[in-house]
């Protein structure tokens, strides 16, 4: 918890539709299609982030906005939600 009472993690909010980055929030948009194609194109712009202006970091934020929509990736990001909180030994988004 953090000093003002709100909880901070790190996915998407579900009663928002909003990636939460800590204190950050970013919204989604409503369509589907709008949303697999920002969320690929985070994936391929990030691979290509030993250019200038493009970075790594594109790529992480990108299987994020794709899990939304996508059952495979959702599992994957959440196996390493939970993956990720054992081995902190703190309780995960879902409470466990």
């Amino acid at each position: 918890m953090t000093n003002d009472g709100k909880k901070r993690y790190f996915g998407i909010d579900p009663q928002t539709r909003q990636i939460v980055l800590g204190t950050w929030r970013i919204p989604l948009p409503d369509s589907p299609l709008l949303r697999i194609l920002i969320g690929s194109l985070l994936v391929v712009c990030g691979l290509l982030g030993f250019l200038p202006v493009l970075g790594f970091w594109m790529v992480p934020l990108g299987l994020l906005v794709l899990s939304h929509d996508i059952p495979a990736v959702r599992r994957a990001r959440r196996k390493l939600a939970v993956w990720w909180a054992r081995r902190r030994g703190t309780e995960n988004s879902s409470g466990k």
